[in-house]
């Protein structure tokens, strides 16, 4: 088993025709995603990379069985096209989009829980279930399959503590960026409800940063022991000045909160075991397996 997509999962990509779609739809197709049409409205009858295109979602979901779509559009647009692919009634929408406004990814999320849509992001680097399929951008080449989830804030740091595991011998079961705005459709709580589901998941590697309050809500829900698996985190950003962003939307110190002391904090009161470098998550994950 993996959370959220497998072999199996069949995608649309919504801009498929743009220079970083027609990329990143090779490079999921050569990982072995199941990639059966691409949206761009204007562009109905071309093919990109073997992939038949159509102007809408609602035409391209007639004609192909979908489960997920993956987004490339440009930033203005990206709340129309979250809203066609819920309305079209796909299930799971990744958003790879970054700067969308909040208004808008309000709007999305709010709209995929009426419809009982997961969303994925907005500026998420995407699901990648080793050895099984990927719906984003990471490096396929770094992952393996495995038993560990990690779900993550940040989409380098992702790919550096897979790496690390990777390298280290430790296969990973999915893994899951949830996006670096200030608001986003699934939060890392959310994620890690899915990975106490699953039965290919022994251990998670939550990947947070400093901004908003998504590692506390995971703290709790440890703390409360509603969680049952080995949890390892590393948290990003140790010595961000306060108002100023790093990296992400959503990862600003405002007003004192959302520090990176704050987070280790609760994390460690919760018996999470908290790494000071991204290096040092596949030794905690040996010994918590062990």
């Amino acid at each position: 088993m993996t959370i959220l997509a497998d072999k199996d999962t069949r995608v649309i990509v919504q801009g498929i025709t743009g220079r970083i779609g027609a990329v990143q739809t090779r490079l999921m197709l050569d990982y072995g995603t199941k990639i059966v049409a691409g949206v761009t409205p204007g562009k109905e009858g071309q093919i990109v990379e073997r992939v038949p295109v159509y102007d809408t979602v609602k035409d391209a979901a007639d004609r192909h069985s979908t489960d997920a779509s993956i987004i490339f559009v440009p930033a203005p647009s990206a709340r129309d096209a979250a809203f066609e692919a819920i309305e079209a009634g796909i299930g799971l929408i990744v958003i790879v989009t970054e700067r969308i406004p909040i208004h808008d990814a309000l709007k999305i999320g709010s709209f995929g829980k009426k419809m009982h849509a997961i969303v994925i992001g907005p500026n998420t680097p995407g699901i990648i279930s080793p050895g099984e399929t990927k719906i984003g951008i990471m490096p396929g080449n770094l992952f393996k399959a495995g038993h560990v989830g990690v779900a993550s804030r940040s989409a380098t740091l992702s790919y550096e503590i897979a790496g690390n595991l990777t390298e280290a011998g430790i296969g990973q079961s999915t893994c899951v960026g949830i996006g670096g705005d200030r608001v986003t459709g699934v939060t890392l709580l959310d994620v890690l409800k899915l990975f106490q589901e699953d039965e290919q998941t022994r251990a998670v590697v939550v990947v947070g940063e400093v901004g908003r309050t998504v590692e506390e809500e995971v703290a709790e829900y440890v703390k409360a022991g509603s969680f049952k698996k080995p949890v390892i985190s590393f948290i990003a950003g140790r010595s961000a000045p306060e108002g100023r962003r790093l990296g992400h939307a959503g990862a600003i110190i405002e007003r004192g909160k959302g520090t990176a002391e704050s987070k280790i904090r609760a994390l460690r009161d919760a018996g999470i075991s908290v790494a000071d470098r991204p290096s040092d998550v596949p030794q905690i994950v040996n010994q918590l397996m062990r």
